[in-house]
């Protein structure tokens, strides 16, 4: 057994001062808080020793849009998400013509079993973000391409699916929408509410029909008025709904943050919502094959200013979310625990005996320093770990 002790551990939601986790053939095998019994093989001498991140939001990174990456830009993608302390991850494909969204989930179907072997962040299955969403809050969609979720659009993304599809958005309103989320649901897919204009009943109806998510809550929805609550102030009443953030502070302010979490605790989910310039100089990339413009220090927009993703790393997140004065083991829970429990896989996101050893160490802003899959340790940055890491641990 290999033992990580840390001057903090993020344990059961609390930060723990120290702690220690035990691991052997890429399990969680024990945890603990103070001094291991056994002597260490790694001790960290800074920062909070945490689970490994889960986005359950990311078109692309690195110059690759996983709508259309091929298994080179997948490899790429899933090994290196790990430097931002990612460890798990749900591709996601925005609103295309029909048949390139089936050619999309086929291709990832086709690829999955060679991606997930390459030792990297896993794929936890497609999310599939429109064609059925609301025309008025398209966002960076082509609103060319919406529809409604008749039976047989819905019937061809499940049969393209088969098992890999894990959760698509949808706006309620629209035409079928309740049919299709009961369908979906009783699929194994999942189902959140985004891009609507619904008004606050409509989205209980959808949560009656099974929706338990609901995409970039604030961004691209009806928001919160006091006679009108919308998809925002039913997704922050709602128990049923985990609402996915995109705490890059472009899209959401400090403040607003502070409302959610304080609105929907426990039920804040941290994504990226990134694109194929996450990790890339500014410049233009694809995304839902249109074209995204970067500039330093600016979010994605298309060519009339709108938001167009980001290029948000999830450690990044997190320390946005502290400096916002969220409680940093509520932000870490936000990226670990949260998003893992909302895509269904209770072995992810939590620090627990039986769990998968996903782990991230970050230092004291909230950087990834060195990140674990399955127990092997897939990144170091030597430049904040020095010499520390040499040695082989828990591999």
């Amino acid at each position: 057994m290999d033992v990580i002790a840390a001057p903090k551990v993020l344990l059961a939601g609390e930060l723990v001062e120290p702690g220690w986790v035990g691991i052997e053939d890429g399990r969680i095998v024990t945890i603990g808080q103070g001094s291991p019994t056994d002597l260490p093989t790694l001790t960290l001498p800074r920062g909070v020793l945490a689970p490994g991140f889960v986005d359950m939001q990311l078109n692309g990174a690195y110059g690759h849009d996983l709508a259309t990456a091929d298994l080179s830009g997948w490899h790429e993608v899933t090994t290196r998400l790990p430097e931002t302390g990612v460890t798990s991850f749900v591709p996601t494909i925005i609103t295309a013509p029909m048949d390139d969204l089936v050619a999309s989930i086929a291709r990832y179907r086709r690829l999955r079993p060679e991606v997930d072997a390459a030792g990297g962040a896993r794929t936890l299955g497609l999310h599939c973000e429109g064609p059925f969403l609301a025309v008025g809050r398209h966002g960076a969609h082509d609103e060319r391409l919406l529809n409604d979720p008749t039976p047989e659009r819905v019937g061809a993304l499940l049969d393209a699916g088969a098992g890999d599809l894990i959760y698509v958005t949808l706006a309620p309103e629209r035409e079928g929408a309740l049919a299709a989320t009961r369908r979906f649901v009783a699929a194994g897919v999942g189902v959140a509410v985004g891009h609507s204009d619904a008004r606050d009943d409509e989205v209980r109806a959808a949560a009656d029909a099974g929706a338990r998510l609901v995409t970039h809550l604030y961004n691209a929805q009806r928001p919160l008025h006091h006679r009108d609550p919308g998809v925002v102030g039913a997704a922050l009443a709602d128990p049923r709904l985990t609402c996915g953030l995109i705490a890059d502070l472009h899209h959401v302010a400090p403040t607003a943050m502070r409302v959610a979490f304080a609105a929907a605790a426990g039920r804040i989910a941290l994504v990226t919502d990134a694109i194929a310039a996450l990790g890339m100089p500014a410049g233009t990339y694809d995304l839902g094959g249109r074209t995204t413009t970067v500039q330093e220090s600016a979010p994605p927009v298309r060519d009339d200013g709108t938001l167009a993703g980001s290029v948000l790393r999830l450690d990044q997140a997190v320390a946005n979310t502290v400096t916002s004065g969220v409680d940093a083991a509520v932000a870490l829970t936000a990226a670990t625990r949260v998003p893992a429990d909302a895509m269904g896989r209770p072995d992810l996101g939590r620090l627990t005996p039986g769990g998968t050893a996903d782990l991230v160490w970050l230092d004291e802003d909230w950087r990834a320093v060195a990140t674990w899959v399955a127990g092997h340790l897939v990144h170091v940055d030597a430049d904040r770990a020095a010499d520390l890491l040499d040695t082989p641990t828990a591999r």
